[in-house]
């Protein structure tokens, strides 16, 4: 084998591989994920109804986040924001009850199995709710609406988020990323050719450079993105004598990233945000309508609203993904502490502090993002990107640089698993 092979690129290692069987694997299920949202619910007069959903910003963006399955009123209507919705309200909850914040974090593989089972009857929950209210909300573009249709319907609105579910954790168990956040990116990727499409027939009698203006913010935002997306802070570490091992003490450091929650506050915010036209479906609420034009994009509290609970959001996921007193044991019980700094409490609220820091710069970083799109559209007076906002483009690209990380750790181990069968042979033939 040459060097070549062994540093870079191999086909043959590639397509010997468990990775060509997982790629396979989770091209099929996207592909299923979307199949289902052109298996329409009878009844509806889905043009109309797609028609009325053009005129409303918040509908629009909603729709895009679940690739128009919305407005096609099909089997996967609901898409997975039960699911999002019911592990928002557990996060929340785990806070405020310290029993599921242990069961979460402190009782290993079973606990974590126990949340989650908790989080998909949430969800259980959250598709009946957000099914009735749906289908009550299209009323009007149905031709006949009666109880056993109503029954039907919602049954099977229920039945395809409870697929969805199990489409996002079979994707999740490849390893190649994570599932709710890859079936979101397959629904954004493919409302992305309708938007550009609406955004030429809309320029067709104005200022051509208004699409490269379009084409500039995007590419500009795109880098941008990459470059937090991979920005850290790196806090060295020094590891007592006992525990050195050649140039360990120099070589070891904590890397704290600038958005270190991804894209999961985006995610959060979004279904938030989205929350009172759920309910105003369901209720026929007039004000509430009112509520969900005002959050919705280019609505007058979107942009405020929208920063703030992304803030919350990246600030609150932060800790809860890595809190500063059992980081500090964990340095503690392996020898290992930040120079200048006394293991136990001091440690603990520097790194508290660190993180405040880092949240708050990924938090501004966020908001800029999407103050973006309300600049490019007073820049070019077009509104065809409205439902395809900054925050989309981070969570597209958020999830495609993760996937492709992924994807190269996979090759990695798949290297390290060929050498442990090279030694397993050698064994079996000595």
């Amino acid at each position: 084998m040459s060097s070549q092979e062994e540093d870079g690129f191999s086909w043959s290692n590639f397509l010997s591989g468990p990775l060509p069987g997982k790629l396979a694997a989770l091209i099929g299920l996207i592909v299923v994920s979307r199949v289902g949202v052109y298996v329409r619910i009878p009844g509806v007069d889905v043009d109309a109804f797609s028609s009325a959903m053009q005129s409303n910003g918040l509908l629009g963006y909603v729709d895009a986040l679940s690739g128009g399955s919305i407005s096609k009123v099909g089997l996967f209507s609901l898409g997975i924001i039960p699911y999002i919705n019911a592990s928002i309200v557990l996060q929340l909850m785990s806070a405020a009850f310290p029993a599921l914040k242990k069961m979460q974090r402190e009782d290993g593989p079973q606990g974590r199995a126990r949340f989650q089972y908790y989080q998909k009857l949430a969800a259980f929950v959250f598709a009946i709710a957000q099914a009735v209210g749906q289908l009550t909300y299209i009323r009007p573009y149905v031709t006949d609406f009666s109880p056993e249709w109503l029954f039907s319907s919602s049954l099977a609105l229920v039945a395809g988020a409870l697929s969805l579910i199990y489409v996002a954790d079979t994707i999740s168990e490849l390893k190649l990323g994570n599932g709710t956040s890859v079936l979101i990116f397959a629904n954004i990727a493919s409302s992305l050719p309708s938007s550009v499409g609406a955004l030429l027939a809309q320029n067709t009698e104005s200022n051509p450079a208004n699409v490269a203006i379009y084409g500039i913010a995007f590419f500009l935002t795109t880098l941008g993105i990459i470059y937090v997306q991979e920005a850290e802070r790196r806090i060295p570490v020094n590891y007592s004598s006992r525990y050195q091992a050649g140039n360990l003490a120099r070589q070891s450091y904590l890397p704290f990233k600038v958005n270190a929650t991804g894209v999961m506050p985006l995610i959060f915010a979004s279904s938030l945000l989205g929350l009172p036209l759920a309910v105003a479906r369901l209720t026929d609420s007039a004000g509430l309508e009112r509520a969900a034009e005002a959050l919705g994009p280019g609505g007058s509290l979107y942009l405020p609203v929208n920063v703030a609970l992304i803030a919350f959001f990246n600030y609150y996921y932060t800790f809860l993904q890595l809190e500063p007193k059992d980081l500090s044991e964990q340095l503690k019980r392996t020898g290992a502490a930040i120079p200048g700094l006394r293991p136990g409490k001091q440690t603990a609220e520097y790194v508290a502090s660190t993180l405040t820091r880092m949240s708050l710069l990924g938090s501004l970083f966020l908001a800029v993002l999407s103050l973006a799109p309300a600049a490019v559209e007073g820049i070019t007076h077009l509104s065809a990107f409205r439902g395809f906002a900054g925050t989309s483009v981070l969570i597209m690209v958020g999830v495609a640089t993760d996937t492709a990380r992924r994807i190269r750790a996979e090759q990695a181990m798949a290297k390290y698993q060929d050498v442990d069968k090279l030694y397993q042979d050698m064994d079996s033939k000595v």
